[in-house]
């Protein structure tokens, strides 16, 4: 049991199955823990369960998503060190203890990263090992779970970027970055996740596609250049075998050559205004 105060923060929606195993055990282990569930407009018992075990529990009128959840969270948790967990009873309790020890050691952030045994599926696997890969290209680091949500985070520095954080599920996306380009020190942990006992609320098409936009995110959140200059370069290169084709076959430099040249140029335009943004975004970070 760690005897320093700190909060946990679980979003939940329909989760009061789950949560009646959860949380006696979140308080049996964590007694000096700040526990905040914030209900999401739940339909079930969410909210009923949670005053049962006096635990303090915020509801949102609708459901706002998963990223505003974890935003109402942040804003009402009043400890140095917040932990943010599934309520669907993935994430295992005992493992709060090695994150909060992990942020002994002077970290800003430590993520739960989960391993091959923990993907729901191979798409996940395969999209999870995409995005991890892109991202540590990016950034520079090496990111093992992108996408987690079970991590400990210092609330002053979380704080800061809360206006960046989206209210659906590629949170954990805008953090992490964030915190890489702002310079704190980020960790992983390596943790097992539970199957999952309820049915997911991610939709496989709608957020399918909205994790896909989460590649150009990465880029645009940490090093614009790192997206544009690779699409720039693209062009030029068309434009240039493309004249290259025209002038040894007429001698003529065509309009098609012209668009592909101006539209390189225009990217790569885009992308240093993307850059200078990305740097005043980030301006006030310690």
């Amino acid at each position: 049991m760690l005897d320093f105060p700190f909060s946990i923060v679980i979003p939940a929606k329909n989760e009061a199955e789950n949560l009646a195993g959860l949380l006696p055990e979140l308080k049996r282990l964590y007694q000096a823990a700040e526990i905040i569930v914030v209900n999401d407009g739940s339909t079930d018992d969410t909210a009923g369960i949670c005053q049962q075990l006096d635990i303090h529990v915020i509801t949102h009128q609708y459901s706002k998503g998963n990223g505003a959840s974890i935003k109402s969270g942040a804003r009402a948790a009043s400890k140095e060190i917040i932990v943010f967990m599934d309520g669907d009873g993935q994430h295992q309790p005992q493992d709060v203890a090695r994150l909060l020890q992990a942020m002994e050691s002077g970290m800003d952030m430590v993520v739960g990263a989960r391993g091959r045994e923990s993907q729901a599926s191979i798409g996940r696997l395969l999209a999870n090992s995409i995005y991890n890969k892109l991202s540590s290209w990016i950034s520079g680091h090496h990111i093992k779970d992108l996408t987690s949500g079970f991590r400990a985070v210092r609330r002053d520095k979380f704080l800061k970027f809360l206006y960046l954080l989206p209210n659906g599920f590629s949170y954990p996306t805008t953090c992490t970055m964030a915190f890489f380009r702002a310079g704190y020190s980020v960790s992983y942990i390596p943790i097992v996740t539970a199957e999952r006992q309820s049915k997911s609320h991610i939709n496989v098409f709608k957020d399918g596609v909205r994790f896909f936009v989460i590649i150009f995110k990465i880029g645009t959140l940490f090093s614009p250049l790192k997206i544009f200059i690779p699409f720039s370069f693209s062009f030029f290169l068309m434009g240039f075998f493309y004249y290259l084709y025209t002038y040894l076959s007429s001698h003529s430099f065509t309009n098609m050559g012209a668009v592909l040249f101006t539209a390189s140029i225009i990217i790569f335009l885009i992308g240093l205004v993307s850059e200078q943004i990305t740097t005043l975004i980030y301006k006030d970070s310690e």
